[in-house]
C-alpha cells in the first residue's frame, strides 16, 4: 500500500501531454471495460524521458521520508545523502519487469544516479534463449543476499512481481523483493476485496508507491481549471468504475 501522500498535478498534466493518459473506453488486459487508459510506451523523446525519470527519483526519496515533498522543492545535499543512505539499507538493486520496465529501471536508475545514489540495476528477457548468452538477466543478475525494488508503470493485478518472485525461485536466487515503485496505482481489487498493491504488502511485505492514484485522476479532473474535454463526464465514468472494480481500503 503506498504511503506517498503528495499530490503531483503537475505529473498528470504531463501524462496528458505525452499521450500516456487517456480517457475514453478502453478494453484491459482484465478484460475490464475502462474509462482510462495509462500506457507509458507513448513517451517518445529524450526530454520526456528525462522527466519521468526525475518523478520516479522523486518518488523513491520520498519514499523514506516523514514529510514526503513536491518535485519543485529544493533539498540540501546534505538531506540527499541521508536520503540516499535510507534507500540503500531498503535495497540495492533496481529491477524492470520486461518490457516497459526496461525503460524506467534504466531512467530511475539514471536519474538517483545524478542525486549520488548508484545502484545495480537489472531487467529480464521476456523469452530465454537458447544460444549465445542465454542469461535471463541483463545488466546486474540478482545474487543471494540482494534486496530488490521493482519499478514498473502501472500495478492492476500484481502479475509482474508476481512473476519476478517465481524467476528467482525458479533459479534458486534468495534474493527478497522489498519495494514496488509505480506510475499509477489503479487501486482495483485483486483476487480478493483489497487491492493487488495491498496484496502484495500482505502476502510478501512488499512496500508499494505510487506517483498517483486514480483518486488523483479524478481530483485532477475535477479541478475548475482542468482543461481536458468532458472532464467531469471523465471523472464521474471513473467514480462508477471504482464502484465495480474498486479495492476496499484498509
Amino acid at each position: 500500500m503506498s504511503n506517498n501522500k503528495v499530490f503531483y498535478p503537475q505529473f498528470l498534466d504531463f501524462m496528458v501531454k505525452s499521450g500516456a493518459l487517456l480517457f475514453g473506453d478502453f478494453t484491459l488486459k482484465s478484460g475490464r471495460k475502462s474509462p482510462y487508459f495509462i500506457n507509458t510506451g507513448e513517451y517518445s523523446d529524450g526530454e520526456e524521458l528525462a522527466i519521468l525519470g526525475s518523478y520516479y527519483a522523486k518518488l523513491i526519496h520520498n519514499s523514506v521520508r516523514e514529510s514526503p515533498g513536491g518535485i519543485d522543492e529544493h533539498v540540501e545535499q546534505a538531506e540527499i545523502d541521508r536520503l540516499n543512505l535510507l534507500i540503500a539499507k531498503k535495497f540495492n538493486v533496481l529491477y524492470g519487469p520486461a518490457y516497459k520496465g526496461i525503460t524506467l529501471v534504466s531512467l530511475a536508475g539514471a536519474a538517483l544516479a545524478s542525486k549520488g545514489l548508484n545502484l545495480y540495476f537489472s531487467f529480464n528477457r521476456k523469452e530465454r534463449k537458447t544460444h549465445g548468452d542465454e542469461s535471463l538477466f541483463f545488466g546486474h543478475t540478482p545474487e543471494n543476499g540482494d534486496k530488490i525494488a521493482i519499478v514498473e508503470d502501472v500495478t492492476t493485478a500484481g502479475t509482474s512481481v508476481r512473476e519476478t518472485i517465481a524467476i528467482l525461485k525458479e533459479l534458486g536466487i534468495d534474493a527478497r523483493i522489498t519495494s514496488l515503485y509505480i506510475s499509477v496505482d489503479r487501486m482495483e481489487r485483486g483476487t480478493h476485496d483489497i487491492s493487488a498493491t495491498q496484496e502484495l504488502q500482505q502476502e510478501y511485505g512488499i512496500d508499494v508507491h505510487s506517483i498517483a492514484t486514480t483518486y488523483d485522476i479524478i481530483a485532477y479532473l475535477e479541478n475548475p481549471a482542468c482543461t481536458i474535454p468532458e472532464a467531469a463526464k471523465h471523472a464521474d465514468a471513473m467514480r462508477e468504475y471504482l464502484k465495480l472494480y474498486g479495492a476496499k481500503q484498509l
